[in-house]
């Protein structure tokens, strides 16, 4: 209604008449004519209406036409009648889908209207215009819910849809069948619910129409009323398969359907429409339809029972086929297609609440840190005798030019062994480091008034260090909370000494009582400074006369500056009338000059003194950062003070324990942090033994993120863990879900591994008390003398803990309570998982981290009769021997099968059905998951420098589509593909052709898109070795080093434009615009915008598919930012690779055993029958509790007998040895025939003809035909020759011919005629010779 309004302005504004007259010749009074119509639609559009400003004396006929049809009024005042009643829904049927459209959009434009909520519905498949079928869902729960509360719909609202009944139904355009009426109007079967017709009034055949509508209606109504016999039902048979947990059924009727639906949902692409076929088979008992399956089905199929329709057998086979969906899982609980919910319940949470949206990751959470618990002692008094245990502090400075005092720790409870192990890198400015550790010295006994002097020298040290503030004035109190209980931390930090070096170690009390008995810790004295100094007399300072021998390691405070330093010597040849060594003039002009001080005593000494430092994280890495300055400062800084301007604060408080002490919180917090990974992996210890092979700097390292700003960090470790949870989690999806198709096993294991799982199974696993999130900072560092004042309870968490959107604007952000209260990303608590399992792997290997997850509730372990099921199974695939060169392709990849059926089914594309085996989309993503661990194996071993973030990028380049099509092209392995279609076919071929060209011709031509098929096989070929090798890594790893051999040199890399142009934008302060993809014509229409300084570049591109075209328009973008100057300001990935270290390739953490494979393993599958059925006897005698937790299934009849074999809802494995190649031979007494086990012992029960019949369809052959050859004898005597003809297909097509001998009946001689044939079946190999009994 607006674009009208402001088109109809257009037109009347100068511009608007001449572009419209232009070239045109107009007469005046059309001119005026025109003029007159846009001003009276202006009017009319601009009035009240659209506003519904007088919405409820709405005049129906301010809308005339032109500028309204009729029809429109009336449904506008239709609708404005029923609007003011109460939970009203609507339905307005049209009959096309642009009027659907349109219709909608002028109700909800219309202001008037705005009680109506309006929707278009229209079908999916309807050309150009249609609906997804996600978007008619969400429009129908939308309906459901009230959100809308009218749908201007199609036919498609008529049937087929959960659409509720409505209390409105409006015939905007008339039905056109009887059966149409009645459909519509069944959607108003409420008491009270109107059906409306718009009927243009006088129109005589309209309203006949309806009168026939009405009368027909009557007529059906009337016949149902006056029916009295129920005979017509007792012939129907319908079957029912009903879910007793969920109470879902099935029955015949809508089996097809539901079949077909399951296909719909089957994975596809350009070249291959899944969809199920049917054959039909004249049986003695009647006509038996063999359903046969798309390639990548669960299975491929099914017959049903012998019916008297072609119909209800199609029905027939399809009930059975949803039945084995169900149990194989593919069909859930509820009868959906779905991941499979059925067969094994998952150990994890419910995937529909863990499969979440992506912003879940950004949700922060307060959660409580914990401190070890070993430094938590139970309580005790200050004020008495304890027994500490000591530990010597050693510090070992690089250079050795710094001297540091020696400390002791000393703590109530011992600490863990393992911590003794602690050795943490202190980073000082200009790249001097410290390595510090402990070592365990015995212990040591105090009484109760040295507990007392230890608590006053802590607090003494601390204040000064962390709230130096309190130390300007003349008295500071010590010890006033001495009888405080120890209710939270505690440990001693106390200078140590050696008497004579190799002596034990002793606690240095003279020195704490030196300190300790410092003028500002006694009663404040008045000192009256003397007017004159000789050089025998003590110095004079500010607050009095101290002798040197006290003024010399002490620490003293300057007010002129307010600042603090540390005394190292007395520099008795120098005084304030020597010379000042910057700018020449003397000391004493220098202060006069610089801070107006005339000093008193200038002929007093000066003092050489180190400023006293301020506290800093040096857990921090500042390498990198000193590495870009001058180097290393190997002379410490001082400052020459004259005595007078200084006032002395503490005696004894040396520069060396200053040192020491700026070194000890950050030590302290690094084995804080270890006792508590210490604490982890005893909770650990306690559920699987072998958490006791991981070290507890591993779990630290995984248990601290980016964000400490450490040396040590989880990224490495998530993303090596990330890669292996997706290895295993899918290989064990693939083995014990045989049902899922390749999408429902990515769904499944996307539910099992995303970051809302982990989340919610380490919170299970209190996960988040010991992760380690942010940096250290001092000023929040507290210990016995110094403990934290935020006391956090119930009721002051909330406003002490403030929840902002923007986390670095949230005040508070460091604040440390009582408990340790910080907030947490959900993200980061699920990328420690993935961290801690990736430390398993590489300090453990896998049986540990098999073990871990198992403790995390991740369930990845099956059994190895799981794989026997597969490699049996995969002999169905032996029947494609003859269309590939096996020995050629084996030597090609470096690995001998023993199951060539693996092989064969790793290069069987979807489009090629004309076999009984399966395709290569389950083994496409077995290889992709295993591919992803080996490769981010390979990265993270042989560049231990890169960083994850590195690691990552160099991944996608090596593990993607584009660059495994190249390998399979560059291997000349897509010639081995088994396809039957011709457009893939010519794909393929143009690919290949593109890459063979030289990189001068590549330059001049236009890159073709990469058939995904290409990239697929490699990674197929590989899940088939690790199928045929029991999981044996070692064989795969080498596999992927010889194919993958140019990819890993990384000499063309690719990385993706889309995410080089944002980290461009980034890093040069851009904006980046993506505006949503336009489809026009079968291709997605991309923009990509930089705005710069206003100016703005826009790149456009097209292509079937959006990323790649969203790809072209970066690529485009790039190329024009590069072209005006604009580069990135850090190093490319090409340059960080060229200069990183490199060591040799491995395979990180492999210590599990293969499982053995052989090649003819009917002795396992003999041994897995027994079991089955030792459990099948159990589990019948045992029923009850068997199905505890479990769902249960059964099949009911609606009436007559129900005939179903009881093998038909089997669970779809058939226990039996398949027939498998052995050294390239068959074993003994074998025969070559894939589909052997289909018949067994069915022959007996079927007609030569109709067992022929059934042969060629499960073969995938063409229907035999049967021809009339001879008819000869009297009348009477009539004799008939038939012949059967029978193409059998493969590699190379044979015909072949039988002939009958003569027989007085056409169907005995067609019989005989396939007697023949399929002895001629059974000596050409293609049938058992112990099963052909006619």
């Amino acid at each position: 209604m607006i674009s009208c309004f402001h088109a109809a302005r257009t037109f009347l504004s100068p511009y608007g008449g001449s572009l419209d007259r232009k070239g045109v010749d107009v007469n005046a009074n059309h001119t005026s004519f025109v003029q007159h119509y846009l001003n009276k639609a202006i009017s009319l559009l601009s009035c009240n209406i659209l506003d519904g400003t007088d919405g409820d004396s709405f005049d129906l006929e301010t809308l005339e036409e032109p500028f309204f049809s009729k029809k429109i009024s009336v449904l506008i005042d239709v609708l404005s009648r029923y609007r003011l009643e109460e939970n009203m829904k609507c339905i307005v049927f049209v009959k096309r889908i642009i009027v659907a459209r349109v219709v909608a959009h002028i109700l909800q434009n219309l202001k008037c209207l705005d009680f109506w909520k309006c929707e278009s519905l229209v079908g999916c498949h309807s050309g150009l215009k249609n609906m997804s079928r996600n978007k008619m869902g969400s429009i129908i729960e939308k309906f459901s819910s009230g959100q809308v509360n009218l749908l201007v719909a199609t036919s498609v609202g008529e049937e087929g849809l959960d659409i509720q009944t409505c209390c409105l139904v409006v015939r905007f355009d008339l039905p056109e069948t009887v059966s149409s009426f009645i459909q519509s109007r069944g959607r108003a079967r409420m008491t009270k619910s109107k059906y409306v017709f718009l009927l243009e009034r006088g129109n005589q055949s309209q309203e006949k129409l309806v009168d026939d509508y009405i009368a027909g209606e009557s007529i059906m109504n009337k016949e149902i009323n006056l029916r009295t016999s129920n005979d017509l039902f007792d012939s129907l048979e319908e079957n029912i398969y009903r879910v007793n947990n969920t109470g879902a059924s099935i029955s015949t009727a809508c089996s097809v359907s539901l079949l077909h639906r399951y296909c719909d949902n089957l994975p596809r692409d350009m070249f291959f429409i899944p969809s199920p076929a049917f054959f039909f088979i004249d049986d003695v008992e009647g006509i038996v339809c063999r359903l046969i399956l798309p390639p990548n089905a669960a299975f491929r199929q099914m017959c049903g029972q012998p019916c008297p329709s072609k119909d209800e057998a199609k029905r027939d086979a399809c009930l059975k086929a949803c039945i084995k969906l169900h149990k194989l899982g593919a069909l859930t609980d509820f009868l959906l297609p779905g991941s499979g919910s059925k067969k094994i319940k998952v150990s994890t949470t419910n995937i529909s609440e863990s499969n979440k949206a992506e912003d879940e990751g950004l949700r922060e959470e307060l959660h409580e840190m914990l401190f070890p618990a070993v430094l938590r002692p139970s309580r005790c008094k200050l004020d008495c005798s304890l027994n500490l245990h000591f530990y010597y502090i050693e510090f070992i400075p690089i250079p050795a030019d710094r001297r540091y005092q020696m400390f002791g720790l000393f703590v109530i409870n011992p600490l863990p062994k393992e911590a003794e192990k602690l050795d943490v890198e202190l980073h000082l400015a200009h790249a001097r480091i410290v390595k510090a550790g402990i070592k365990y010295l015995g212990m040591i006994a105090f009484d109760k008034e040295e507990m007392m002097l230890t608590h006053n020298f802590q607090e003494m040290y601390l204040k000064i260090l962390l709230d130096r503030s309190e130390f300007t004035s003349s008295y500071v109190m010590l010890g006033n909370d001495a009888a405080l209980q120890i209710n939270s931390t505690f440990y001693l930090l106390l200078p140590i000494k050696q008497k004579f070096y190799g002596d034990k170690f002793m606690i240095d009390w003279p020195t704490v009582k030196r300190c300790l008995s410092s003028p500002l810790f006694q009663d404040p004295t008045d000192l009256s400074p003397n007017d004159s100094y000789s050089p025998n007399e003590p110095l004079k300072l500010l607050d009095g006369t101290y002798s040197k021998a006290d003024v010399i390691g002490s620490l003293v405070f300057t007010p002129h500056n307010n600042l603090f330093f540390f005394v190292d010597v007395i520099k008795d040849e120098v005084n304030a009338k020597s010379k000042f060594k910057f700018n020449g003039a003397t000391y004493e002009e220098h202060f006069k000059e610089r801070f107006d001080i005339k000093l008193s005593h200038p002929e007093q000494p000066l003092l050489k003194a180190k400023q006293l430092f301020n506290l800093r994280n040096l857990l921090h890495n500042r390498l990198q950062e000193s590495r870009e300055s001058e180097g290393r400062e190997l002379v410490e800084h001082f400052v020459e003070l004259p005595p007078e301007l200084c006032s002395l604060k503490i005696t004894g408080f040396s520069k060396d324990m200053g040192s020491s002490l700026s070194l000890l919180p950050s030590l302290m917090c690094r084995l804080e942090n270890l006792l508590v990974a210490i604490e982890l992996k005893d909770v650990m210890l306690s559920s699987f033994p072998e958490a006791s092979q991981i070290s507890a700097s591993g779990i630290l390292e995984a248990l601290t993120t980016e964000r400490c700003l450490e040396r040590i960090s989880l990224e490495r470790f998530e993303v090596l863990g990330d890669a292996f949870l997706k290895y295993v989690v899918g290989r064990h999806n693939f083995i014990s879900y045989e049902g899922l198709d390749e999408g429902q096993l990515t769904r499944r294991r996307s539910a099992i591994v995303n970051n809302s799982n982990l989340y919610e199974l380490a919170i299970r696993r209190n996960l988040q008390v010991y992760i380690r999130d942010q940096q250290f900072e001092p000023t929040q560092f507290f210990a016995l003398g110094r403990p934290c004042k935020v006391v956090c309870n119930p009721d002051t968490e909330v406003s002490l803990h403030q929840k902002n959107i923007d986390p670095d604007r949230r005040e508070n952000c460091n604040l440390r309570c009582t408990k340790s209260h910080h907030w947490l990303h959900s993200k980061t608590i699920a990328d420690v998982v993935e961290a801690l399992l990736g430390a398993f792997i590489v300090e453990c290997g896998f049986k540990a981290a098999f073990a871990f997850l198992h403790w995390m509730g991740i369930k990845v372990d099956f059994k190895d009769s799981a794989l026997y099921r597969v490699l049996d199974a995969s002999s169905t695939n032996l029947s494609l021997m003859n269309y590939i060169n096996i020995a050629e392709l084996e030597e090609l990849i470096g690995y001998k099968f023993k199951h060539k059926g693996l092989l064969l089914q790793a290069f069987v594309h979807p489009s090629f059905n004309k076999h009984s085996g399966g395709c290569y989309q389950r083994m496409e993503f077995l290889g992709d998951a295993v591919l992803e661990y080996l490769m981010t194996s390979y990265l993270y071993s042989t560049y231990p420098d890169l960083k994850p973030g590195q690691i990552t990028d160099l991944k996608s380049l090596a593990v993607n589509n584009n660059s495994f099509a190249y390998v399979a092209v560059k291997k000349s392995i897509h010639k081995y593909l088994i396809k039957d279609s011709n457009h893939l076919t010519a794909a393929v071929n143009t690919f290949e052709n593109y890459v063979n060209l030289s990189n001068s011709e590549k330059n001049l031509s236009e890159e073709p898109a990469c058939p995904k098929v290409l990239g697929d096989i490699v990674e197929s070929c590989v899940g088939a070795v690790l199928l045929d090798s029991g999981f044996d890594l070692n064989h795969v790893w080498k596999l992927m080093l010889m194919l993958l051999r140019p990819v890993l040199s990384f000499s063309d890399m690719h990385i993706n434009p889309m995410r080089e142009l944002r980290e461009l934008c980034q890093c040069n302060g851009f904006e980046l615009g993506l505006p949503e993809p336009l489809k026009a014509n079968g291709e997605y229409h991309v923009k990509v915008e930089v705005n710069i300084n206003s100016k703005t570049i826009s790149c456009t591109a097209a292509n079937r598919n959006s990323k790649d075209a969203r790809k072209l328009a970066a690529q485009e973008a790039l190329s024009k930012l590069k072209n005006y100057g604009y580069k990135h300001r850090s190093k490319s990935l090409e340059e960080i690779l060229r200069s990183a270290r490199k060591k040799e390739s491995e395979l990180i953490g492999y210590d599990e055993e293969p499982i053995k494979v052989e090649a003819d393993i009917s002795v396992e599958m003999k041994n897995l029958q027994i079991s089955e059925e030792m459990d099948a006897n159990f589990f019948s005698q045992n029923r009850e509790e068997s199905f505890t937790g479990r769902s249960e299934t059964s099949i009911q009849s609606t009436g007559g007998d129900n005939k179903g074999d009881k093998n038909d809802a089997d669970n779809g494995r058939n226990i039996q040895p398949k027939v498998v190649m052995q050294n390239d031979r068959l074993p003994r007494g074998a025969t070559d025939i894939s589909n052997m086990k289909e018949y067994h012992g069915d022959m007996v029960h079927k007609t030569a003809r109709s067992f022929l019949y059934e042969f060629c369809a499960a073969n995938y052959w063409k229907r035999p035909k049967f021809e009339l050859c001879k008819d000869e004898g009297p009348s009477h005597l009539r004799k008939f020759t038939c012949k059967v003809i029978v193409q059998i297909m493969g590699t190379s097509a044979t015909l072949l011919e039988c002939y009958s001998d003569p027989k007085l009946q056409k169907k005995a001689a067609q019989e005989h005629a396939a007697q023949g044939a399929l002895w001629c079946l059974k000596q050409l190999g293609y049938l058992p010779k112990d099963e052909v009994r006619i």
